[in-house]
């Protein structure tokens, strides 16, 4: 897309680009300077390995045999509860590097596969406990397909579709293995449009993190959205979905500036991103937020994490 028209779509996106900037600000400008977001606080296991509670983190000798257990048993209570005590003992970055060391991160992988639900979930949130660690991510990669097709494919806002959704975002916090999930962009929008808000707020996050990448914008453009992605740009949207799907516009719009991706651009289809973005409706609904005369006032008061 070249010439003056190309030059028109540059020009509104840098204009809408710099509303969705504002709206951000004024989302946010009344956070209490004293709040943060909780980190991760592991549960205690319920149950350890036979038939008591076990409230200690395990060491590398217990997580061998708590491995050895998973491994060996096709008892469905065992292995889910192997599995929950796992999880929570990964939440702690020492044992995410000796669970790896001793073998483990392809033990709770190949519980991804299981027919039961339930443990499936629970393989996928040890998993992502696991992924924490940069080094797992690199075993944890063989695993991101599987992952997708079970997130699109699945029981939409189900716990398994949420759990592989979490992991896929970890998997995304940087740039390394983002490109694993390019086939996949047009189905993680088709999930935003239809999921509950948990799911919409999920899907959000792993979008944030495409979205951060120049090398994903391209992507990113060309996806097949619904229209009815613009209604997310509406002032009554609660505002943690509000603030992610400006910021979204706003990140899309910074990596378009950098590394000449401006200088450049394809041709995007109808019905893309791209043209719902820069089209006239996405705009006078930035205008509109822009000029909304009490911007926080009607939105949820809840804090917005990401």
């Amino acid at each position: 897309m070249g010439g003056p028209r190309g030059a028109g779509w540059v020009a509104a996106g840098l204009l809408l680009g710099a509303g969705a900037c504002y709206c951000i600000y004024r989302l946010t400008r009344g956070r209490r300077r004293g709040d943060r977001e909780l980190g991760m606080r592991p549960s205690k296991s319920a149950e350890d390995l036979t038939d008591g509670s076990y409230d200690d983190v395990l060491n590398a000798a217990q997580l061998q045999k708590l491995l050895y257990l998973l491994e060996s048993t096709e008892d469905p209570v065992i292995v889910e509860r192997a599995l929950i005590t796992l999880g929570n003992n990964a939440a702690f970055s020492v044992n995410q590097a000796i669970i790896r060391e001793l073998g483990g991160i392809p033990i709770v992988g190949n519980k991804i596969n299981h027919s039961n639900q339930s443990i499936k979930e629970k393989a996928l949130n040890a998993l992502n406990n696991l992924s924490v660690n940069v080094e797992n991510q690199i075993k944890i990669k063989i695993y991101i397909n599987q992952v997708c097709e079970d997130v699109f494919s699945g029981p939409l806002n189900s716990a398994v579709q949420l759990a592989g959704l979490r992991l896929l975002t970890n998997m995304t916090v940087t740039n390394d293995h983002q490109h694993m999930l390019h086939n996949y962009i047009t189905d993680l929008f088709q999930v935003l449009l239809t999921g509950n808000g948990n799911t919409k707020v999920q899907v959000l996050k792993l979008l944030l993190n495409l979205s951060e990448n120049p090398a994903m914008t391209e992507g990113l453009l060309h996806a097949q959205v619904d229209s009815s992605f613009l209604s997310l740009y509406d002032s009554h949207v609660a505002k943690e979905i509000l603030l992610r799907v400006l910021t979204l516009f706003q990140n899309i719009n910074n990596c378009l500036k950098i590394e000449g991706h401006l200088a450049v651009q394809p041709t995007f289809t109808e019905g893309s991103l791209f043209f719902l973005l820069h089209g006239e409706e996405c705009a006078q609904k930035i205008k509109a937020l822009v000029d909304h005369h009490d911007a926080e006032g009607i939105l949820p008061a809840a804090e917005f994490k990401q």
